[in-house]
């Protein structure tokens, strides 16, 4: 994923990360100095659903505005296939209880 916040907020004339802090305070969402900064000029590991709603309303957009989905990265971290054309072949689960299939 591609996390696309500064477009956004420059789209929405939000330049400055204190300016978007200011205007995610004003919605109610106080967020330091340190989590906007990490917001600001990287893509965050983890985000609240209810921090996101903020930051969209704030910015006029929608969680797809902001996350970007990059589907090469995907297909490059998928691991060489066989020439065969099989798949990984699946492992036992060892030490989980299994049901009993239905009658």
């Amino acid at each position: 994923m591609q996390w696309n916040l500064r477009m956004r907020a420059a789209q929405a004339g939000i330049w400055k990360s204190t300016e978007m802090r200011r205007r995610l305070a004003e919605h109610g969402l106080e967020i330091s100095a340190g989590k906007m900064s990490a917001l600001w000029t990287g893509t965050p590991t983890t985000i609240r659903l209810d921090d996101l709603d903020v930051i969209c309303v704030v910015l006029g957009c929608t969680p797809t505005d902001l996350l970007i989905c990059e589907p090469d990265k995907v297909n490059a971290r998928r691991p060489a296939q066989a020439s065969t054309g099989a798949g990984p072949q699946p492992s036992p689960r060892l030490g989980r209880h299994t049901s009993v299939p239905p009658a």
